[in-house]
Parts: structure tokens; sequence; C-alpha cells
């Protein structure tokens, strides 16, 4: 075995056990903290892989910024209130089309999966091209040419989880507006 494989895999076994504990834990900040391990550990693969800029990116995005975020709106949040918010089963306020939107979602976002795969099957296994300058800018220019969709797109999305989750945490007392003692 040599050093390469053993460097490969301690930071792979790390990255993999982070990545269960955050999945598991029941404590929100101890999963952040688990993802942030995670996290780190990736970008550690990335240095392995000879890639210096993608784990700087990775531990400034990724360990800095976005967990930061993160532990600020899960702190704001209190996610570890025992009281389940207004919408959930066995509490007024739940609505009732809910169910079946998610049932037809599932089934779609199946049918999609189904198809993709079987597409992916038929055609003949194409390997990504590396990239010709790894540079910063080789890597901006390919993040903000050929990959600027996928990017605003990816963008998009964790936007729509965050409002989702504040507003899935929000109580009913925090939807008041300033000012009112009682709901009307």
């Amino acid at each position: 075995m040599t050093i390469d494989v053993i460097v490969f895999f301690i930071p792979a076994a790390i990255a993999v056990l982070a990545a269960m504990a955050t999945v598991t834990s029941r404590n929100a900040v101890h999963a952040a903290l688990f993802l942030v391990i995670n996290c780190s550990a990736i970008a550690v693969l990335y240095l392995v892989l000879n890639a210096p800029f993608l784990a700087l990116a990775q531990v400034a995005v990724f360990v800095g910024a976005i967990m930061v975020l993160f532990l600020f709106v899960i702190v704001l949040l209190d996610t570890n209130r025992r009281t389940p918010p207004s919408g959930t089963p066995g509490r007024k306020g739940k609505l009732d089309w809910q169910s079946p939107v998610a049932v037809l979602l599932a089934w779609v976002l199946l049918a999609e999966w189904s198809y993709l795969l079987l597409e992916r099957l038929q055609r003949k296994p194409e390997f990504p091209q590396a990239l010709a300058d790894s540079s910063p800018r080789g890597f901006g220019e390919a993040l903000f040419g050929r990959y600027l969709l996928p990017f605003e797109v990816t963008s998009v999305i964790l936007l729509a989880a965050m409002i989702g989750a504040i507003v899935l945490t929000l109580t009913k007392t925090a939807r008041r507006p300033f000012g009112k003692e009682k709901d009307q």
C-alpha cells in the first residue's frame, strides 16, 4: 500500500463517517459541525487530487461562509424546540392538499430518474474533459461560461431551501406583525 492510497483513504473514511453523523445527529448544531468536518475532509481529498484551488474554495466557501450562515439560522430559529410548527400532522391548520401533492411529486421525480438512468445506460460512457487551464482563471471561465446554468440553478435551489426551512420553523407567535399582542 503506497502513501498516496493511505492519504486518500483516511480523509475519505473521515468524510463518510462525518456525513453519516450529520444525517443521524439529533442536535442541529452538532449536525452542522459534523458537516464542517465532512467539508474539511473533502478539501483534503481535493489536495490529494492535486487541485489546491478547489481545496481552498471548499474551505473558504463551505466551511467558512455557508456553515456560518447555517449555524446562524439554526441558532436564530431554535430548531430544538419541542412543539412542531403549525401545518404538521396532529395540529390545527394542516393543509389537506399537501400529502397528495407530495406523493405526486415523488412519482414525477422517480419517473425522471428512471428515464435518465435508462438513457444513460443506452449511451456509451463519456468521461468529462479535464480543464485545459486548472488555474483560478480557467476555473472561473469554465464555471461562469460552460457551467453557468447549473451554477445558477444550484444557487436558486439553495435559496429556496433556506426560505423553506425558515418558513417551516416559524411559530405562530413569530408570524404576528410587530406590535400586535393577540391574533385577530
